[in-house]
């Protein structure tokens, strides 16, 4: 395959890239558009397919139009995929990839998606400023930004860089500074400028003559990341900093009312300035966000998904709900007053200590701290010996909902759901192909897949949300 081709897109895949074919393999191009013709240099050659880099749209899609940040582009910043595609459309192949996961990797012949979820709050529209986290890199001047788009990476550096994280031995200059970022909320907005001129001062203070500079504490401090969050319904915002051997950093954003703290690199968190969490309200409850714990990055999503939750489940008021991989509880506690008993499941130590605070008022939930596969097993285990003695003291498990991180649930997480024999499961997925993988697992497990809503959590990127109702058939 010669280095620069003429090539016609005609799909779009799962990671963004749209899809053509040229001399009998598959080509992906980022930043081009099914019904696109394109000029491309490959960059990236295999047995069956390859990657390109574009270099100029011969004939425009309708769906093409002005990219606002000064930032995206091939060899830009990789924060965002999508932002030369019309709204619209990216809704719809939004909705294709989806379909298309299921179908190829799920086996499903007629997926049943249905049309994205834009979403919306008082201004309108929300396809920019709805990030409530967000995580900077520094570059080697300290100046903050995300990672540099580019092609050829290997699988695991690929998705760090999709992550925003610096792969080990990546050099600095991989990283894209930038003075704004359109996908802020305007909380993370201030608190982003803020850091710039606190940076900037605490350059200026360092460039000053120290009597003894070969002190350890006259070194300047060299930041690594630093993770921005906010509550948007209640304005408290949080700042995480990362540093080489876990120092604080010589500046402080003390313009704004802002909590500080420093993640070391064994995962602890140290307090600079005030309480070592934000608190957040969606649907009716308060909830406490740790710097180390999870939460949607998307807060009107999560009402919108909390409230599509109790739709989809339909719960009647007496069933038990378990709440696998529940995190600070933004599921399970939002429906506890909507059902009998919730039982809770949760790996990481700091999303447990946020929700046992965060439920604090509610006596019908119950937290089990583990992996959801070994609290289910022993759950599992618990009502086989509870039906082989007759007892009645133990109640099955009615309803499920179960929000894996981007690897999935696996085969024995779905094994076990099946043992219990769980009616009515809700699962929550941030990765199409994933979520096709444990449907796959789900329907040879007995399940029937009722219903796929997704939600575009992450506007302007090829990333989607999405919730699936499964059904126990068999």
């Amino acid at each position: 395959m010669t280095n620069t081709i003429t090539v016609t897109l005609t799909s779009i895949a799962h990671g963004g890239e749209a899809i053509g074919h040229h001399a009998g393999k598959i080509v992906f191009v980022p930043y081009a558009i099914p019904g696109e013709t394109v000029q491309a240099e490959i960059v990236e050659e295999k047995q069956r397919w390859a990657r390109a880099r574009l270099v100029r749209v011969v004939k425009a899609s309708s769906d093409r139009t002005l990219p606002p940040c000064p930032y995206f582009g091939p060899g830009q910043c990789s924060g965002c995929q999508w932002q030369h595609i019309a709204y619209g459309r990216q809704l719809e192949f939004k909705a294709e990839v989806v379909a298309d996961q299921l179908r190829r990797l799920g086996g499903i012949a007629e997926p049943p998606v249905l049309e994205p979820i834009a979403l919306a709050d008082e201004a309108g529209l929300l396809e920019y400023r709805y990030r409530n986290h967000a995580q900077l890199v520094a570059d080697a001047t300290d100046r903050l930004g995300y990672l540099r788009d580019g092609v050829g990476q290997g699988a695991a550096r690929s998705e760090m860089r999709r992550q925003g994280v610096r792969a080990p031995g990546q050099p600095a200059h991989d990283v894209i500074a930038v003075d704004e970022c359109l996908l802020l909320h305007p909380l993370l907005d201030e608190m982003h400028s803020a850091l710039l001129a606190g940076i900037a001062e605490a350059e200026a203070v360092d460039d000053r003559p120290e009597e003894d500079s070969t002190a350890a504490s006259a070194l300047p401090v060299i930041i690594r990341r630093i993770n921005l969050r906010a509550g948007v319904n209640t304005g408290q915002r949080l700042l995480a900093f990362e540093t080489v051997g876990d120092r604080a950093p010589g500046f402080l954003v003390e313009e704004l009312p802002v909590r500080c703290v420093v993640r070391r690199r064994d995962g602890s968190v140290e307090g600079l300035i005030g309480d070592p969490w934000i608190e957040e309200e969606v649907a009716g409850r308060t909830f406490r966000i740790s710097a180390n714990s999870f939460f949607p990055s998307n807060t009107v999503a999560a009402e919108v998904m909390v409230d599509l939750a109790a739709e989809m489940l339909a719960p009647q008021g007496h069933e038990t709900l378990l709440d696998g991989y529940c995190g600070v509880g933004l599921f399970g506690l939002s429906l506890a007053g909507q059902v009998g008993q919730v039982i809770a499941i949760e790996e990481a130590e700091a999303a447990c200590d946020d929700f046992a605070w965060n439920g604090r008022d509610l006596d019908n939930v119950t937290l089990h701290e583990g992996t959801v596969e070994e609290v289910l097993a022993a759950l599992a285990d618990g009502l086989a010996s509870d039906a082989l003695t007759s007892s009645s003291g133990r109640e099955r498990i009615d309803l499920a909902l179960i929000d894996p991180p981007r690897s999935g649930a696996g085969l024995e997480v779905v094994q076990q759901l099946a043992r219990l024999g769980v009616p009515k499961l809700l699962y929550i997925s941030c990765d199409p192909a994933t979520l096709a993988r444990d449907a796959k697992l789900l329907i040879a497990a007995g399940y029937t897949l009722e219903q796929v809503q997704p939600i575009d959590m992450f506007p302007q990127t090829f990333r989607v949300e999405s919730l699936a109702l499964f059904r126990l058939t068999a």
